[in-house]
């Protein structure tokens, strides 16, 4: 474990580690799939939303391994709440979002099925005593998702100019760059939450779901602000989307595979979660877009999470 002079700066060189392994990731993934033609919507579900899920696999598998389960579990309910309310909440109030059907119909279904697996394996026990089953169970839906997505790639792909910004070999000394610096981002992250939570006598599901998430969302919110920014709705959307979808399916997953999750002990949290979830249909449905009104509800929203969690 670091010692405690050492946590903040830990935290804070974790931080920017996986801030900037992620854009360098981020970047790598994008570009070479625009080489091959496939579209933005397709990038931002399934390469943008793996590249800026890439910190929350090496938090939440990292800490399994360490035989961490609440931080495991607690980093990425907290992150898949930070996605919805404060990055899409923050995106909003840059400019307002306006929500392809398609995203309705398929992304935003896809994300609310993962949500009640997650609150059903969690409710059974088939992430704490029978982890193995669900962590099996839970990859397999990821691998479906993938080939689902894949399939669509290929049907979008004549729809789409392709990209000569970067070579292959460019793009994928990028991606093992990201990856790096992801990894041992997660891994100091990690130790200096451990080491904070001890010394405020904070439970550690508590900093899981507060600070370690809201570090770890910070890609989503660098890509889905930047996108809304210039307009580009789907990438903004769809980079929440498929990350909450990544984080529940492949990384829970994963991580389900190494110890019990103890997810049964944060069915209240994952409930919360269900809901937010559920809120996002009406608010995405009236008029196919997230105004500023709407953004400024759901940081709000996300506000009294942070204040529930630690006073409740």
């Amino acid at each position: 474990m670091i010692d405690l002079y050492l946590a903040l700066p830990a935290f804070i060189l974790g931080v920017v580690l996986l801030y900037k392994g992620s854009d360098i990731l981020v970047e790598g993934t994008s570009k070479a799939a625009l080489r091959l033609g496939v579209s933005t919507l397709i990038i931002s579900v399934i390469l943008v939303g793996f590249g800026t899920s890439a910190p929350e696999f090496a938090i939440s598998v990292g800490a399994a391994i360490q035989h961490e389960a609440d931080i495991s579990v607690g980093n990425i309910i907290g992150s898949c709440i930070a996605n919805l309310l404060l990055v899409l909440g923050i995106s909003a109030l840059i400019r307002p979002i306006s929500i392809n059907k398609s995203i309705f119909k398929r992304e935003m279904a896809i994300m609310l099925g993962a949500t009640v697996f997650l609150f059903i394996f969690s409710l059974v026990g088939l992430l704490d005593e029978y982890h193995y089953i669900g962590g099996v169970v839970f990859l397999g839906l990821f691998a479906l998702f993938i080939c689902f997505f894949v399939r669509c790639a290929k049907n979008e792909r004549g729809t789409t100019t392709h990209s000569s910004n970067g070579s292959l070999k460019k793009n994928i000394m990028f991606i093992i760059l990201g990856i790096a610096g992801v990894v041992l981002g997660a891994y100091l992250l990690i130790e200096s939450a451990i080491c904070f939570a001890d010394l405020l006598g904070i439970d550690k599901l508590i900093i899981a779901m507060s600070l370690v998430a809201v570090g770890t969302s910070l890609p989503e919110l660098v890509v889905s602000a930047m996108a809304s920014y210039k307009k580009e709705s789907d990438i903004a959307v769809g980079n929440v989307l498929g990350s909450n979808v990544f984080n529940i399916l492949l990384i829970l997953g994963a991580s389900a595979l190494f110890i019990p999750l103890n997810a049964v002990f944060s069915l209240d949290h994952i409930l919360i979660l269900l809901g937010v979830t559920l809120v996002m249909f009406p608010i995405v449905y009236t008029g196919h877009i997230i105004s500023r009104i709407e953004g400024v509800f759901l940081l709000v929203l996300y506000s009294l999470f942070i204040w529930y969690i630690f006073f409740m």
